[in-house]
């Protein structure tokens, strides 16, 4: 689609998420935001206020929708398959690789991702904890359920584990890659599945 055909608030959002993942937050200015997006300064500072806001705003417009998923699939689990553990943990996985296959700015998403993970902001975390920690901790008691013998410290060290590894598999740095022959969502959803079952593995040791 082309550019003109988005909102002036989507083009700032698109060009800010693809250069923070190639330049990162630190690296990238409001004016290099404002060249990709074609638009003045006065725009970005109408729709976000702030450069703070504008990353804030990078994370929220994909991870609200991945987050909802997420939730209404644990609730699900927990309805039809109370006690066990892997459609919790499908709950987890499968929104966050539907994410990173998603044509539509998906992958630079990921990026963003790992740039969060690699800079010290700490806006941009207290901002990710106050809005999505909630999730995190539905998770956690949900695992929690399923695996009552594990300690508090047992679990959430696992949880990160599972957390890290997806972000892996998000970015699509492994060895494996996707078939001849096999398209990207059949390739996420093979990847979803072998992750839910070694996550499973590592849960239950």
């Amino acid at each position: 689609m082309p550019a003109t055909q988005f909102s002036t608030k989507e083009r700032i959002l698109g060009a800010a998420e693809e250069l923070f993942a190639q330049q990162g937050f630190s690296g990238t200015s409001l004016r290099q935001v404002t060249t990709r997006a074609d638009v003045n300064i006065a725009a970005v500072n109408y729709h976000f206020g702030s450069k703070e806001n504008l990353v804030n705003e990078v994370f929220r417009r994909r991870m609200d929708d991945m987050s909802t998923q997420r939730l209404s699939m644990l609730r699900a689990a927990q309805e039809e398959h109370p006690g066990v553990l892997e459609p919790v943990l499908a709950a987890f996985v499968e929104p966050a690789l539907a994410l990173a296959g998603d044509r539509n700015g998906g992958g630079a998403f990921i990026r963003v991702i790992a740039r969060a993970y690699a800079e010290k902001n700490d806006g941009l975390r207290a901002f990710l904890s106050e809005r999505y920690g909630h999730v995190q901790r539905d998770f956690a008691r949900a695992l929690a359920a399923c695996l009552p013998e594990l300690s508090k410290e047992e679990l959430y060290w696992r949880l990160d584990f599972l957390a890290g590894a997806l972000t892996y598999a998000m970015a699509d740095f492994g060895l494996i890659k996707r078939p001849h022959g096999m398209n990207e969502k059949a390739h996420r959803r093979r990847a979803a599945q072998e992750l839910i079952r070694f996550a499973a593995a590592g849960f239950k040791a």
